[in-house]
């Protein structure tokens, strides 16, 4: 036999099993859960039967099985589809609270450092992106030469300077002078 006729003869038997299974197994899955999931659990159950067609107890070259011999099994793999879906939902599920939960403590965070936002929102965008990478992705001058396409000595000079631009902005709101303090280098007499 060669390959082709070898794949064509599969072919037929998992048409014959999809046949035979296909409306049986949809009943069964929208018993369970909802539309949508049903169908997509449908789908994946048939992926699953195609890549163990050798292994469903009861299916011969048949062109049209006995359901009574192969729908068990085929149960069975659905189950542990749909049993798959549901876990992965969950997953989902709780990723999306914790997402939540974080967006919500964001709004607090940002408010305490609305000043810092202010100032960073006053830079160009290459200059944000430079102290953003520098500051909050930890990335040295080299490292954000490379994410950003530019010279390590270009990065040095523009984070230097958006630097001291943020830290003179940040100072004139808070009335003092930046990286000073008032009675610093001052002798107490």
């Amino acid at each position: 036999m060669t390959e082709q006729e070898t794949r064509r003869m599969r072919r037929a038997r998992f048409d014959g099993l999809a046949r035979v299974v296909v409306e049986p197994l949809h009943r069964y899955l929208l018993r369970r859960t909802g539309v949508e999931t049903a169908e997509d659990v449908l789908s994946e159950t048939l992926l699953v039967l195609w890549r163990r067609l050798d292994d469903v107890p009861g299916l011969g070259d048949d062109r049209t099985p006995d359901p009574d011999d192969v729908l068990p099994w085929c149960y069975g793999v659905a189950r542990g589809c749909l049993a798959n879906a549901r876990r992965a939902d969950g997953r989902r599920l709780r990723l999306v609270e914790r997402l939540v939960r974080t967006q919500q403590r964001a709004p607090e965070e940002a408010a305490e450092h609305s000043e810092l936002h202010a100032a960073l929102d006053s830079l160009g965008a290459a200059d944000r992106e430079v102290v953003r990478l520098w500051a909050w992705e930890g990335l040295a001058p080299r490292q954000i030469a490379e994410a950003t396409g530019s010279t390590p000595n270009a990065v040095s000079i523009r984070l230097h300077r958006a630097k001291a631009r943020l830290a003179a902005q940040l100072g004139r709101k808070n009335g003092r002078r930046p990286g000073h303090k008032s009675d610093e280098g001052r002798s107490g007499q």
